[in-house]
């Protein structure tokens, strides 16, 4: 369960109130580390209005923790902060922490910087086997029109030995139906359509709906007559679709 805190991440350094005003540092502190999630909550809710000067430090000490949790905790709120010492720390987490916990949530606080983080994005997907980080990876990068990087991204995952994975890459080759990318797209799909395992095959024909041509129509065509009736009733639906877009 994520408790990191909903509200748009900013960037506070220009926005330091006065000393009077800081809240609570220590409690703070010590709330961020406290196993109650609403604790936890309410910490990064308020750290996330302190300045990036004060409060990425505070972060800092928490992600040195031995304890998964907070290191947790410490990758969520540097998500509030877009400054470049979060941004340090994150790539820093996606590199070396070893919990795919972790990690995974610094992939989600790192995507908030923009561009600059897809490569590193990327790179942890090619480099990790943990089924977790790479299915946040693949649902942050369709976020984007990023269609060099998620082909990518596709590719490794159509290959891995995770079934989850698999068919989030496969999804994820949909979605470049209607890119530039669209071509090698295809191909892909095309071949999974013959593809033994029958969740391979109903994973393709569902990523199908979003181009109607000649090279998909014959291989909906083809799938309403799979062995398996879940590939069945997913061509069909497509077909049915097809039809309802073009009456």
């Amino acid at each position: 369960m994520s408790v990191k805190s909903k509200s748009s991440p900013q960037n506070f350094t220009n926005c330091m109130p006065d000393r009077d005003e800081l809240p609570d540092l220590e409690q703070i502190e010590r709330d961020l580390r406290d196993r109650a999630l609403n604790k936890q909550k309410v910490a990064l809710d308020t750290l996330a209005t302190v300045s990036a000067d004060i409060a990425v430090p505070i972060l800092a000490r928490l992600l040195a923790s031995s304890d998964f949790m907070q290191r947790r905790v410490a990758v969520m709120g540097l998500g509030n902060h877009l400054v470049e010492p979060s941004f340090e720390l994150l790539a820093g987490v996606l590199k070396n922490d070893r919990d795919p916990n972790v990690t995974g949530e610094a992939a989600n606080s790192i995507f908030d910087f923009g561009d600059r983080a897809i490569p590193l994005l990327v790179s942890l997907f090619e480099h990790t086997d943990s089924w977790l980080i790479r299915q946040s990876i693949i649902s942050l990068l369709l976020d984007t029109d990023r269609h060099a990087e998620i082909l990518t991204v596709a590719e490794i995952a159509i290959a891995d030995e995770t079934q989850s994975v698999k068919e989030v890459g496969i999804l994820a080759l949909g979605h470049l139906l209607t890119s530039p990318l669209q071509e090698p797209a295809l191909a892909l799909l095309l071949t999974l359509c013959h593809d033994p395992f029958w969740r391979n095959r109903w994973r393709a024909a569902i990523s199908l709906q979003r181009l109607k041509n000649p090279a998909t129509t014959a291989a909906i065509a083809q799938l309403q007559q799979d062995e398996h009736f879940r590939v069945v009733a997913a061509a069909l639906e497509v077909a049915n679709h097809w039809a309802s877009q073009s009456g």
